[in-house]
């Protein structure tokens, strides 16, 4: 999946920094802070975000949070010494490796398995990304959030260990090869959570914009309970009279928010855009960008929004891997509300609160189809069947020009009278 560097050319961002300089708010004194309970620490509040001493503002800073500040020896320790055997896999912040804790490394921690997150210093991200997670992770607790357990930073080292998830990400569960595939009550519970993660972030009493909402960024526990993770490009929503921020365009091609693309502006509604793609993402079984399909299919989102709100075209691009296995009148919700929050004007989107509450109800939709299954063919598969049929022909012809002069063969598919029902492909758009 591709990320994006900064698309802003520098004569633009110098005169971005150079209005913010100028307009630069009062800092809070630690009076005011202390007589605000809600006053949550920003990046801006560290005096020097990448001095010498940021070790100890952070201990004092996050004082309350329960956060643990590991030394390397201790992580290297838990997950032996980084060995490939502990290996979890690898993003955009760096590898991350399993390991275990309990109160032998620290007094007091709970005997529980971590993922240690180690940046790496050619990757992409860097020691800002770092900090903005231990900040915002640091503070910011929900049953949907990933749990931020403590952090490293020494030398040029910078480690992070969250709880472990033991099912991995939305992205491995949905788009891995010989994965089972998810059911349609697991993917409505998934997305649900993810739903209320993104609505405590918008309406905290300091907003938080996410900016990097996508199926890989959300975990799931072994209950597919599924939790937000890697914070390092969230960013303070706007404040006051301010509709909303104006940032460098980071972000993952395909999820991205047209308009956040194309001005810098972000607002809680750039999340949303990134939730309608992951609903496509589960409706469809698509990834939200695939090179390897026909051009006009490739992007997710532009191909498949015209269809979401048509009953019968709806059914053409429904995930085959549900094997008809879902609630027709929930999905056919779940396609409506993802093309309310791919609406190419922001104010036309839904809250992420109206989208939980439009979700939560379908959790309990029972009218999952039980009956045959039948698979609509889609045309492009049906022109290389149609191809692969004639050359077989063909060679048969060759190889035995006697053999079908007095014979008719009809071929059915494993499952054509299950339940007496003749289920054969047909084109999408054609009645059955």
């Amino acid at each position: 999946m591709a990320v994006w560097s900064c698309l802003v050319p520098e004569c633009c961002r110098y005169q971005l920094e150079t209005s913010k300089q100028c307009h630069k708010p009062r800092k809070p004194t630690k009076e005011e802070k202390q007589q605000n309970p809600f006053n949550r620490l920003s990046l801006s509040d560290l005096s020097h975000p990448s001095s010498t001493t940021l070790s100890e503002d952070l201990s004092v800073s996050l004082a309350g949070s329960n956060l643990y500040a590991f030394t390397l020896q201790e992580l290297k320790l838990i997950t032996q010494s980084f060995s490939s055997s502990n290996f979890l896999g690898e993003g955009g912040f760096g590898p991350v490796h399993k390991g275990f804790i309990d109160d032998r490394l620290r007094p007091g921690l709970r005997a529980q398995p971590v993922a240690v997150k180690l940046l790496d210093l050619d990757g992409l991200q860097g020691h800002r990304e770092w900090l903005t997670e231990v900040i915002f992770l640091g503070q910011l607790r929900h049953p949907h959030l990933v749990k931020l357990i403590g952090y490293c930073y020494e030398d040029e080292h910078r480690l992070l260990a969250y709880e472990y998830m033991p099912r991995g990400s939305l992205e491995n569960q949905l788009f891995r090869r010989f994965s089972v595939s998810l059911p349609w009550a697991t993917r409505m519970k998934i997305a649900s959570g993810a739903a209320k993660g993104l609505a405590f972030l918008h309406e905290a009493e300091k907003p938080v914009i996410y900016r990097d909402f996508k199926a890989s960024n959300i975990l799931l526990d072994s209950d597919f309970s599924a939790k937000l993770s890697d914070f390092g490009l969230a960013k303070d929503g706007p404040e006051g009279d301010d509709t909303h921020v104006s940032t460098r365009v980071m972000g993952t091609q395909g999820y991205a928010a047209p308009e956040y693309i194309m001005t810098g502006h972000l607002t809680a509604m750039s999340d949303v855009y990134s939730f309608g793609v992951v609903l496509l993402e589960l409706l469809t079984g698509r990834k939200c960008v695939d090179k390897t399909r026909p051009h006009r299919e490739q992007k997710l989102a532009e191909w498949a929004r015209p269809m979401l709100n048509d009953r019968r075209k709806l059914a053409c691009i429904m995930d085959p891997r549900l094997e008809g296995q879902y609630s027709e009148s929930g999905a056919r919700k779940v396609a409506a509300l993802a093309y309310q929050c791919l609406s190419h004007r922001p104010k036309q989107r839904p809250t992420m609160s109206t989208v939980v509450e439009t979700l939560e109800p379908l959790l309990d939709y029972n009218d999952v189809f039980a009956g045959p299954f039948v698979y609509i063919v889609p045309e492009d598969d049906l022109r290389k069947a149609k191809k692969i049929g004639e050359k077989q022909r063909e060679t048969e012809k060759r190889t035995s020009p006697n053999h079908h002069r007095n014979h008719s063969h009809h071929v059915k598919s494993p499952n054509s009278h299950r339940n007496g029902v003749v289920t054969s492909p047909r084109r999408c758009g054609e009645r059955g």
